[in-house]
């Protein structure tokens, strides 16, 4: 087994915790959302880039805990990929923590294979986890929230509730998240259409106690040379 070890700050009831946290399972829960309506905005956003419908809804896939990096630089192949920001759900010390992450996939890739799809890049999640005890009893309340950089200037990509997807309770009444795993829990649909990002932002906001946890990283295009 391939384990991933993040450097990672947990806050829990204000106090902040910086430790080395080993990841031994990573999980993508895709098509996530509470509203059947907005499920369905999504997949035919995929659709009309050729991904095909999912078997279930959610579905749960699975990729390699290497692939999970802090880094504010990743490297893919190609121009054809893009993140997506989501909550994630960390196994860790016997609790559960929360934090930000996004999904960033290789488009092109996913109009054929929607599983290789989510192996083929790097997962950037955000270095800081609160636990989830904290936030659990305002939980709708918290927002997610994507910026990308295009032509020179910062446009918002997508923002909304977590109220948009299942709970985490839910999600993992349906998937289980064993000791030292990290899930991603589902996305928001993408002002303006899915596409390819070379500079993605990403943050969850607790508006309760007055905080956040950010995070961003640049992407450098590999050439594809046959």
């Amino acid at each position: 087994m391939a384990r991933q070890t993040l450097s990672l700050t947990l806050q829990n009831s204000g106090t902040a915790m910086a430790r080395a946290v080993g990841i031994d399972d990573a999980i993508v829960a895709g098509w996530t959302g509470r509203d059947a309506a907005a499920v369905e905005k999504h997949i035919t956003e995929l659709e009309a880039l050729g991904v095909r419908r999912p078997a279930t809804t959610p579905i749960f896939y699975r990729v390699a805990a290497t692939r999970l990096t802090t880094a504010t630089e990743i490297e893919v192949v190609g121009a054809h990929s893009g993140g997506e920001v989501e909550f994630v759900l960390l196994q860790h010390g016997g609790r559960r923590w929360v934090g930000a992450g996004s999904d960033h996939t290789d488009r092109e890739v996913e109009t054929y294979g929607v599983t290789v799809s989510k192996q083929m890049c790097d997962k950037p999640v955000a270095p800081v986890f609160w636990a989830f005890d904290d936030v659990a009893p305002h939980w709708d309340l918290l927002t997610l929230r994507a910026h990308v950089i295009e032509n020179g200037e910062r446009k918002i990509y997508q923002e909304g509730s977590v109220a948009a997807m299942l709970k985490p309770l839910d999600l993992i009444g349906r998937c289980a998240l064993p000791e030292n795993t990290l899930m991603f829990c589902g996305t928001l649909a993408a002002r303006g259409g899915v596409r390819p990002t070379e500079r993605f932002e990403f943050e969850i906001e607790d508006p309760v106690l007055g905080r956040s946890i950010a995070h961003g990283y640049s992407v450098r295009i590999l050439p594809v040379l046959g």
